[in-house]
């Protein structure tokens, strides 16, 4: 199945609709995505793993791979380092994005197929499928839904499972 997210801040859950909200820079091509620009990329992205905060609700429902975050991980988003757009300790001394949050955005992330096979360093790291802001405000460059409609696609989704990101208008 291939959830898609459109450039208008709608994505479509198996024919259902729910607001999403992209990159504070729109969505480009992925081929111009850079490290930093604000951007979702356009595309089509496995989705490859779950990470929730367990003292802000267990495993979700989903057949996707999950695993519970810990207060050391972070998401390394040095181009430069060898664990460049990947999962690592904050004590590696990379620069990483921290993934145990105070606010809720990161309670519910999943990992997604962007710049991952191969790594290509510069050409963006840390896009996810996240939870949103309660205004919807724009991402760094993820798609982010409201719980009750995230939980509801990982409920659906299955290894093989797929997050599309348009440069188009919804339907």
């Amino acid at each position: 199945m291939i959830f898609t997210a459109y450039a208008d801040g709608v994505l479509d859950v198996a024919g259902r609709r729910a607001c999403c909200a992209l990159g504070r820079s729109g969505v480009i091509a992925a081929a111009d995505k850079r490290e930093g620009d604000g951007a979702s990329p356009a595309g089509t992205w496995p989705l490859r793993l779950v990470l929730f905060r367990p003292d802000r609700g267990g495993a979700p429902a989903t057949r996707l791979a999950t695993r519970a975050l810990t207060p050391d991980d972070g998401w390394c988003e040095a181009p430069a380092d060898e664990n460049y757009n990947r999962l690592v300790a904050l004590a590696d001394g990379a620069g990483a994005d921290r993934l145990w949050r105070e606010d809720c955005l990161y309670d519910l992330v999943v990992v997604i197929g962007h710049n991952d096979a191969p790594v290509k360093p510069g050409a963006g790291s840390a896009i996810f499928l996240h939870l949103a802001r309660p205004d919807f405000s724009p991402t760094q460059g993820c798609v982010a839904l409201g719980r009750p409609d995230l939980e509801a696609l990982l409920a659906m989704a299955a290894p093989g499972d797929a997050l599309a990101i348009s440069l188009d208008r919804a339907p």
